[in-house]
């Protein structure tokens, strides 16, 4: 099934949700590492802060390319 259009979808409005799933990640993944940590799988909880840390730094970058992008747009 196709997505509706949306007024909002642009370069912007994509970097936005990337952004925002990037860090939901993080937070997500706080969870799972916790969860893996308490059934004693520390090759899980490894493996999950590693994704953690490319998403948090996925999201920084993010953050600072959309800062960039509307200074430019506003001048």
């Amino acid at each position: 099934m196709a997505e509706p259009a949306s007024p909002l979808k642009d370069k912007n409005y994509n970097l936005v949700w990337a952004v925002h799933q990037s860090l939901e990640n993080v937070w997500r993944l706080e969870g799972y590492i916790k969860d893996a940590e308490s059934q004693g799988d520390e090759e899980l909880a490894k493996w999950f802060r590693r994704i953690q840390e490319n998403n948090q730094k996925a999201g920084e970058q993010g953050k600072q390319m959309l800062v960039e992008r509307i200074r430019k747009e506003n001048g």
